[in-house]
């Protein structure tokens, strides 16, 4: 073996090693993502589990989530497609404030950290309508966990449970975006000498965009 590798190494368990020369706050996040990717696949498992079992009875997506705000007649699956596209390209936006953090370039990570914002916002308030518009029900008659107008009840559970959970997700990450925002107007981040913090609410955010994807799919388009 090589004496220089062999001079080089560390001890095992002694700390100081970064694997894959990631800090120990971008390891965590990713631990975190992984345990909560496990807790969607199985949410989204249930829901495909049901659907096939249900599948005479269950409601089609294009028969209920056909109302576009301020536009009459059915337009089925347009608003939550552009829903879709709005966190789509928040997450674009997530990428260039990465992009700028690493080039310390404060300004244009305000800007673009600033429009993500304003993209998941979007994304929360379409979803707040899609909801109302959900629960309102058909012919008078409204969703809710035990009733159903469009077919099973108990699709309505899953709708309410897993697109809640994920705008929760959402939310949550509004809010520490808003904060990591605050802090990089203050500075903090020029003054550590880097914006990791940055990065890391970035795999976070790409996360529950990328989760959103599957919601969509199983959710609208199966």
């Amino acid at each position: 073996m090589d004496q220089a590798l062999i001079k080089d190494h560390k001890p095992a368990w002694k700390g100081g090693d970064l694997p894959y020369k990631a800090s120990y706050g971008k390891l965590m996040m990713w631990f975190f993502l992984i345990t909560d990717t496990l807790t969607f696949s199985a949410f989204l498992a249930s829901y495909g589990f049901s659907r096939f079992k249900y599948q005479d009875s269950w409601p089609i997506a294009e028969d209920v989530f056909t109302h576009f705000p301020f536009l009459h007649g059915d337009h089925p699956l347009l608003f939550v497609a552009l829903m879709t596209f709005i966190l789509i390209m928040s997450s674009v936006t997530m990428v260039l404030a990465v992009n700028y953090g690493h080039k310390m370039e404060k300004n244009k990570v305000i800007l673009w950290l600033s429009l993500t914002i304003v993209g998941g916002a979007i994304f929360l308030g379409s979803q707040a309508w899609e909801w109302s518009h959900f629960i309102h029900g058909l012919d008078g008659v409204p969703a809710t966990l035990i009733s159903n107008p469009y077919g099973l009840p108990l699709f309505a559970d899953y709708f309410f449970f897993i697109t809640g959970f994920h705008g929760f997700h959402v939310f949550s990450g509004v809010v520490i975006l808003i904060i990591i925002l605050i802090n990089v107007i203050k500075g903090t981040y020029e003054k550590r000498g880097h914006y990791e913090m940055v990065e890391k609410v970035g795999l976070y955010w790409h996360f529950v965009d990328l989760v959103w994807v599957f919601v969509f799919t199983f959710f609208y388009l199966v």
